[in-house]
């Protein structure tokens, strides 16, 4: 078994970035997405561990991390991963949706990293992703409506099953809430569960918002870039990449058959970390 260590770094703005550290050769961090942590990822790191040191964040606001701040934005979360990258000394940075939206920020302003991989980043092309949720999911979740506030969320950043969107939205949040109970008893001791961690919505929605329209200043991005995708993943994340495909100097893409957004996973949560990890082990290589 893969030994796996504690550590932390601390952010520019004080805040305290905790993440694991398993593996041995090259350093490598792996960005979580929304509705994660660190853990989340965890048995795609093991399965690169054998090539790379992985260091495996909880993003700010979430696990053992640090709160967002009153100055939170995509700049805190790129400083985040410059500080784990400046302790670490780690070459390569792979970022999952919301998390390779900061992977790729982070490429765009440090030409010292030197290869990223890219896992659907959900950018915002021309209006893909409004925000006029937001201010009812704040209210949902002001109110402890998380049930609701799920529903919310999910039907408007469409990473859900499709049957989200057809559903009568009471019984989705019946459903949900069933679903949230089960969790509360069988999740993994510390780890937080999708109720506690639905609040952080908010704030991948608007590492989103902030970086929409930014497509063509990726043209300068110096790193080698692996852009990957499921082939079952929704159209907007696959055109996500092919736009980023277009602009990108120095970018290789790979189609995971038959995978959807959840494929870098662990296997509980319908991932396939033994097919992404040898595409990112071939790349890095």
């Amino acid at each position: 078994m893969t030994t796996t260590t504690l550590d932390a770094v601390t952010s520019k703005d004080g805040t305290t970035i905790s993440y694991r550290r398993l593996g041995s050769g090259p350093g490598l961090v792996l960005l979580h997405g929304a509705m994660q942590t660190g853990h989340s990822n965890i048995e795609l790191a093991q399965a690169l561990a054998g090539d790379f040191t992985c260091y495996v964040p909880d993003r700010r606001g979430r696990g053992r991390s640090g709160p967002y701040g009153l100055d939170y934005g995509v700049e805190r979360e790129v400083e985040d991963l410059d500080a784990l990258l400046d302790a670490t000394g780690a070459p390569y940075a792979m970022g999952v949706s919301s998390g390779a939206i900061i992977a790729l920020r982070t490429a765009l302003l440090r030409p010292a990293l030197r290869k990223a991989v890219l896992f659907e980043p959900p950018l915002d092309l021309g209006g893909t992703y409004p925000a006029d949720w937001l201010p009812r999911f704040d209210r949902e979740i002001a109110a402890g409506r998380i049930p609701a506030a799920l529903v919310t969320g999910m039907r408007a950043t469409r990473l859900g099953p499709p049957f989200l969107n057809v559903m009568p939205r009471a019984l989705l949040e019946l459903l949900i809430a069933r679903m949230l109970k089960s969790q509360d008893k069988t999740a993994d001791d510390g780890e937080p569960t999708f109720g506690e961690l639905a609040p952080t919505l908010h704030y991948d929605a608007q590492v989103v918002a902030e970086t929409a329209g930014d497509l063509d200043a990726y043209r300068s991005v110096r790193a080698e870039v692996l852009l990957l995708g499921g082939t079952r993943s929704p159209a907007h994340l696959r055109s996500a990449l092919t736009a980023l495909e277009r602009v990108l100097p120095r970018a290789r893409r790979v189609a995971l058959k038959g995978l959807d957004h959840s494929a870098t996973s662990n296997a509980a949560h319908r991932g396939h970390p033994e097919r992404v990890a040898p595409e990112i082990r071939r790349f890095l290589a």
